[in-house]
C-alpha cells in the first residue's frame, strides 16, 4: 500500500475543526421574534416579485460588517426609518460577512473576525450568527451575499434575501446552491456588464440540481434541490459603464422575456452604476424612482451601500484607530445622506400610478 501524505494535500498546512451547523444552531437557536422576521421578510419579498405588493424593496447597509457594535447601531437607525417609509418601501439590511477579493485583502468578518490574519473562521461564523440574530430580533430582515457554499447551512435560517455577486453568477457551484436556498436570490450581471450571464443563472437556479454539500451534522452529502422560483437579475453596471438607464433596463427586460422569465429587475446603485463613487448613489436611485413613476413595473428593488459615516478607511495596524461606523471595504454614503435619499424616494413613490 502506498502512503498518501506525499501525494495529496501537499499545499495544505492544517485542517482546523469547525462546529457543525446543528451544533451552532443549538448554541444560538432561532427565537420566535427572529423566526417571524425572517419568514415575514421572505414572504414580503416574494409578494413584491409576484406583483402582489407594489412597494419597492431596498437592500441597504454597510458594504461589509466588521464592527458588530456599529452594525447594530446602524440596524437600529434603519429599523426606525422603516416605520416612516413603510407605505412605499421595504427596507432589508445589507449584512455582508464574506468579501470576494480580486487578488488579496481582508476577506470579511467570517473569514478573519479579528482582522489580524489569524483566520478564526470558527469564531467568525459564531459571531456572524449572533449578529444576524440580534438584527432579526429587532424585526429587521437581512440580506447577504452567498459566497461560500457551506455558509448557508450555518446562517441561512436568518436571511431573507440573497445576492450572488458578479464574480460568481457564472459559477455552476453558486447556481446549484441558489437552486436550494430558501430565499429569493438576486444574480448580478457580469463585471463586464453582460446581463445574459445573470439571465442564464436565473434559469439554471430555477431547475432542480444535485451536488455535493454538507448537511446539518457536517457530513458530506448529495444535496438534491427542487429549484428556486424567485431568482431575479441585479443590474450593477460593468465594463466601466452603468446600466440602470431606461434603455439598459428595457434591454434587460427583453432578455428576461425571451428566456420566458419574470421581468424582475433590481438596480445596484453602487459599483459601476455609480462609477464606484458612493456619493453618486442618490442620483442612480433618483433615476430609478423616476422610471417607476413613469410606469415601469419591472424595477422591483434597489441596493445601496450605506454606513454611519461616509467613505471608506484602510485597516490600520492598531485597530483601536479604526473610525467608528466607517467601511473598511468599498466606500459608502453616510447615514444622513441615506435618510435623505430614502425619505425623498418615499415622497416620490407616494405619487406613483
Amino acid at each position: 500500500m502506498i502512503n498518501t501524505p506525499a501525494i495529496e494535500n501537499t499545499n495544505v498546512s492544517s485542517f482546523g475543526q469547525m462546529p457543525t451547523p446543528t451544533e451552532l444552531h443549538a448554541t444560538m437557536p432561532l427565537s420566535d421574534r427572529a423566526f417571524a422576521t425572517v419568514m415575514g421578510g421572505r414572504e414580503t419579498l416574494r409578494n413584491i416579485l409576484d406583483r402582489k405588493d407594489k412597494r419597492l424593496f431596498v437592500v441597504v447597509g454597510p458594504c461589509s460588517i466588521h464592527d458588530p457594535e456599529a452594525g447594530l447601531d446602524y440596524a437600529r437607525r434603519l429599523k426606525a426609518l422603516q416605520a416612516e417609509v413603510a407605505d412605499t418601501m421595504v427596507l432589508v439590511m445589507r449584512v455582508y460577512f464574506e468579501k470576494p477579493r480580486t487578488t488579496t485583502g481582508w476577506k470579511g468578518y467570517i473569514n478573519d473576525p479579528f482582522m489580524d490574519d489569524s483566520f478564526r473562521v470558527d469564531v467568525g461564523m459564531e459571531r456572524a450568527r449572533r449578529f444576524l440574530l440580534d438584527v432579526c430580533e429587532m424585526g429587521l430582515p437581512t440580506a447577504t451575499e452567498a459566497l461560500d457554499p457551506i455558509s448557508p447551512q450555518y446562517l441561512g435560517d436568518l436571511i431573507a434575501w440573497t445576492a450572488i455577486g458578479a464574480r460568481t453568477t457564472e459559477s455552476q457551484t453558486h447556481r446549484e446552491m441558489s437552486s436550494g436556498l430558501s430565499t429569493p436570490v438576486g444574480f448580478k450581471n457580469g463585471t463586464d456588464g453582460d446581463v445574459s450571464i445573470a439571465v442564464n443563472a436565473v434559469q439554471s437556479s430555477a431547475s432542480p440540481h444535485a451536488f455535493l454539500g454538507i448537511n446539518g451534522q457536517g457530513t458530506v452529502s448529495i444535496v438534491r434541490t427542487s429549484g428556486n422560483a424567485y431568482g431575479h437579475v441585479v443590474l450593477r453596471g460593468g465594463g466601466g459603464r452603468p446600466n440602470y438607464d431606461s434603455v439598459s433596463v428595457a434591454i434587460a427586460e427583453q432578455a428576461l422575456a425571451k428566456a420566458k422569465l419574470p421581468t424582475n429587475l433590481v438596480v445596484d446603485c453602487s459599483h459601476a452604476n455609480s462609477y464606484k463613487k458612493p456619493e453618486l448613489q442618490p442620483l442612480v436611485m433618483s433615476d430609478v424612482i423616476q422610471q417607476i413613476k413613469h410606469g415601469n413595473r419591472s424595477l422591483v428593488g434597489v441596493m445601496i451601500e450605506s454606513n454611519i459615516v461616509s467613505g471608506a478607511q484602510a485597516i490600520p495596524e492598531d485597530l483601536s484607530q479604526l473610525k467608528y461606523g466607517c467601511s473598511v471595504t468599498d466606500g459608502c454614503i453616510g447615514w444622513e445622506e441615506t435618510e435623505a435619499m430614502l425619505r425623498g424616494a418615499h415622497q416620490e413613490l407616494l405619487q406613483r400610478p
